[in-house]
């Protein structure tokens, strides 16, 4: 399948690892020039060179934290000056500490919303611009969790701003249809990362059991019976912001092997 990726500009938030660097070296592998951003500049230094060494194509590295407004904008405009303009953005950020509703104070809430929900709300101001500008239109792709769909326990936070992400996606895809700029959301279910690691890790302790009793227990909750690979949700990810997705906007696509039973 024909992506029209290449030689397209896509910047791909909080790149550094996990599902970030697995879709910034998807986009790569489609001939895109990617540019990857994150605030761990060692991290993402070695990111850049791993994505070059698999693909041949060196990604622009940007220094950002999505919770700084000011460095969202330089990123952005960086990026934009690098390749020429923008043509897709790739949402995307740590998730917000576990816990439950009461573990929280205002402090907590007003940071778990600036991770969460006013990062994605800044990065696609300040691309906006440049998408309306790119000559096929363009495409953002908001990197969430599957509890768009059905809230995850103790993780209060993450069930709150996911799902303002999710809701900013369908009112967003009515305003900027006519600028010919698709936009959805990609939620991944159990994907093997380090963020699902320490999750599990961390009920493992609560629960004082080994954490690979956590982790059967997990996967054999999902009907595939496996954590997925970052890659296999890359690729959903990408061709949600790529050229060959031309007619789907505004949903929310559950990469989960299954796992959430809600129609």
């Amino acid at each position: 399948m024909e992506t029209g990726l290449r030689g397209k500009s896509v910047f791909v938030a909080a790149a550094s690892k996990g599902l970030g660097k697995a879709i910034a070296l998807e986009y790569a592998r489609e001939g895109a020039k990617v540019t990857i951003a994150s605030r761990d500049l060692a991290q993402l230094e070695a990111a850049r060179e791993e994505i070059a060494a698999a693909t041949g194509n060196a990604p622009f590295a940007a220094r950002l934290d999505v919770r700084d407004a000011e460095q969202i904008k330089e990123a952005v405009r960086a990026a934009a000056e690098r390749h020429g303009g923008l043509d897709a953005i790739v949402t995307n950020a740590g998730g917000p500490p576990q816990g439950g509703f009461e573990a929280f104070d205002d402090a907590g809430w007003q940071s778990g919303f600036e991770l969460t929900l006013m990062s994605v709300v800044r990065l696609i101001r300040e691309s906006l611009p440049h998408l309306r500008a790119a000559a096929d239109g363009g495409r953002i792709v908001n990197v969430a969790s599957m509890s768009v769909k059905e809230p995850i326990p103790g993780l209060v936070l993450s069930n709150v701003f996911r799902a303002g992400v999710q809701a900013l996606t369908k009112s967003l895809s009515q305003e900027l249809a006519p600028d010919r700029i698709l936009i959805n959301t990609v939620a991944p279910g159990r994907i093997g990362t380090d963020r699902l690691f320490e999750l599990d890790r961390k009920r493992a302790e609560e629960q004082g059991v080994p954490v690979e009793e956590i982790q059967r227990a997990s996967a054999s909750q999902i009907p595939l019976g496996r954590v997925g690979a970052p890659e296999e949700f890359a690729r959903a990810a990408v061709f949600l912001g790529s050229f060959a997705n031309t007619y789907v906007t505004g949903q929310a696509l559950l990469v989960d092997g299954g796992i959430v039973r809600g129609l």
